[in-house]
């Protein structure tokens, strides 16, 4: 399944900074004139959809060891230390990216502000064609052998 199907826990925050849903920022993203705040915004959001996806895998497994109709024989101190890394682990990911998202959506131009489209400046090609440099002295001479 696509992250564009899953959901994130800043969906709403950036449906409101962009002014459309999800998907359609998805689409959006895609075309010609896309612009480089919302390409980030959903490169950031699609991390943090698999962080998120990672963070509630790993508290699933731990809920399901610690379930009150378990069987504490088969509780394992090394499983839940090892769970509790990779929690750790995936946390952290998830709120980089969390704070990552937060900062573009901060400093990213005002709507009404931003260009259309980039700004593009023109190439200007050099056409003048220098002259030959002049063959250094004895440029072809060929050796003779003499006898």
């Amino acid at each position: 399944m696509s992250v564009i199907d899953k959901t994130s826990t800043r969906d709403t925050l950036l449906e409101e900074a962009f002014g459309a849903p999800v998907r359609e920022l998805y689409a959006q993203a895609t075309g010609p004139d896309a612009s480089a705040p919302l390409v980030r915004a959903l490169e950031l959001r699609s991390f943090l959809v698999v962080a998120e996806e990672q963070v509630a895998q790993v508290r699933d497994r731990v809920h399901a060891a610690t379930a009150a109709d378990r069987d504490m024989n088969e509780l394992s101190a090394g499983d839940l230390r090892f769970d509790a890394q990779w929690l750790e682990a995936a946390l952290s990911g998830r709120n980089g990216y969390v704070a990552a998202l937060g900062e573009l959506l901060r400093t990213m131009p005002e709507p009404g502000r931003r260009p259309a489209r980039p700004l593009q400046f023109a190439q200007q090609k050099i056409t003048a064609v220098a002259p030959p440099a002049p063959a250094p002295p004895r440029a072809g001479a060929v050796r003779t052998h003499r006898p």
